[in-house]
């Protein structure tokens, strides 16, 4: 069985924490379990599927390309289908199907699992999961889903209707009613149905042949040069609801979408994530992430949250709504992870003469570089504040500690490299500072060294 992850959304029902880079499913907020720090629910789906069994060759991630080295930051070099652009879930999952027959080899009647990575769920979910692949071949389907049992008659989300009261593990599906007024769910429980979660089980060869009775493209290339072929819809309206023969299997435990912040902070350890101090308060959850400390004082059922985003202070019933309340802000992520670490963005000034200058904060993991590159349209000046490593600036070889300051001027090529890990600050001064201004050379310190002489690997 093969098993994608739809890593997908920039919402903003957890801002200023999530934006267009750092959706929900990359906040590091969850509690380990075994104490020992946070957790992001990325990192917890991987841990339990590792947990699973499942191995993780079979494994992929479809995913944006902003939030590719945000995945390999949290869970390390995993096979990741980069999407050309957004265009929802049927492209994302044809996209997917096509990678794993000419990529990876996959037989056209290996049973492949589509399901999202931003879901809380217990232990046993990808166990159930694993359940998908024989139940779709026993029962002669197009495709199998995975539906939860509900907890409660909501609108929240989509229902999986059966033909008859289900037995078992299994039951075919009649229909499907997208988000139900409250006493129309009431009765659909009442029929047996399901929430749909949006797990579908299917045999490439079953989505191939309807992307070719469509025309369109049946190649992972062809996909990919024509991505904007494909509808801008959910895969559910596009192949699911046009299949006649569609089974079920019911999954019975937790499962959360963590869509809102008081969903969210149910499941954090503690009241207070980062520097806070909260007193007299009920009910109320503080997550910061900025080095000034934040005081809580007589505050009832409220969710406080700084970052280098913004800050955010509300109601948590409220905050459910927070998404439209946040939506003409269009500011740049402040905030990001990378391969090499992480930084954000301590301040942003417009000078009089339209000079523009962003200070960053940078962590730079053990071990790790940043590549050789230069910028048009700007120059960095880089102050040492922690750790030791050496750099290249112009072909020129040094080690540098903390106090050491390094300029790159414009059009000049620089790189930075530690083995023990490093904080620096970096000042960009010029006119566009975008992150597209960058032209690389080498990626890797071995790459660099190997054409430089006198710079030690």
């Amino acid at each position: 069985m093969k098993l994608v992850l739809l890593s997908g959304g920039s919402g903003k029902r957890l801002w200023p924490m999530s934006n267009d880079v750092r959706s929900k499913q990359f906040l590091r907020i969850l509690p380990r379990p075994d104490g020992n720090g946070l957790e992001s629910m990325l990192q917890r789906v991987w841990r339990q599927i590792g947990e699973a069994g499942l191995a993780a060759d079979d494994v992929f991630v479809c995913a944006s390309k902003p939030q590719v080295e945000v995945i390999h930051a949290q869970i390390g070099e995993i096979d990741v289908i980069e999407e050309p652009a957004r265009r929802d879930t049927f492209a994302a999952i044809a996209l997917s199907t096509l990678y794993l027959v000419d990529v990876c080899g996959a037989d056209w009647e290996e049973p492949v699992v589509v399901c999202p990575v931003d879901h809380f769920v217990d232990d046993h979910y990808f166990r159930e999961i694993q359940k998908l692949g024989p139940m779709l071949r026993r029962e002669g389907a197009d495709m199998a889903l995975m539906g939860v049992w509900p907890t409660e008659p909501t609108s929240k989300f989509g229902y999986i209707v059966p033909e008859a009261p289900a037995e078992g593990d299994c039951f075919r599906v009649k229909q499907f009613v997208e988000k139900p007024e409250r006493a129309v769910a009431e009765e659909l429980i009442r029929q047996g149905a399901l929430w749909n979660c949006g797990v579908f089980c299917f045999l490439p060869r079953t989505l191939v042949g309807i992307l070719r009775e469509r025309g369109l493209p049946t190649t992972y290339e062809e996909a990919r040069r024509g991505f904007d072929q494909f509808p801008k819809r959910s895969f559910d309206y596009e192949v699911v609801e046009k299949l006649a023969a569609i089974v079920a299997h019911p999954y019975r435990g937790m499962w959360s979408d963590l869509g809102t912040w008081s969903s969210l902070a149910e499941q954090m350890q503690s009241e207070a994530v980062g520097r806070a101090i909260l007193s007299r308060c009920e009910d109320t959850h503080v997550v910061n992430e900025l080095g000034l400390p934040v005081v809580a004082l007589g505050l009832k059922q409220a969710i406080v949250v700084a970052t280098p985003d913004g800050i955010l202070a509300a109601d948590k019933e409220l905050a459910a709504g927070l998404k439209d309340v946040v939506a003409p802000l269009d500011n740049r992520p402040m905030y990001e992870e990378r391969r090499w670490g992480r930084y954000r963005v301590i301040d942003y000034q417009l000078l009089d003469d339209e000079t523009e200058v962003l200070t960053k904060c940078v962590e730079l993991l053990p071990g790790r570089n940043l590549s050789y590159h230069r910028h048009k349209w700007r120059e960095e000046i880089w102050t040492i504040i922690e750790g030791e490593g050496e750099i290249v600036v112009d072909d020129r070889w040094q080690k540098v500690a903390a106090g050491d300051i390094v300029r790159a001027p414009q059009g000049v090529w620089h790189a930075i490299r530690t083995e023990s890990g490093m904080q620096f600050v970096e000042v960009q001064r010029g006119r566009g500072l975008v992150e597209e201004d960058i032209e690389r050379k080498y990626l890797t310190w071995d790459e660099l060294a190997a054409v430089l002489p006198g710079i030690p690997r």
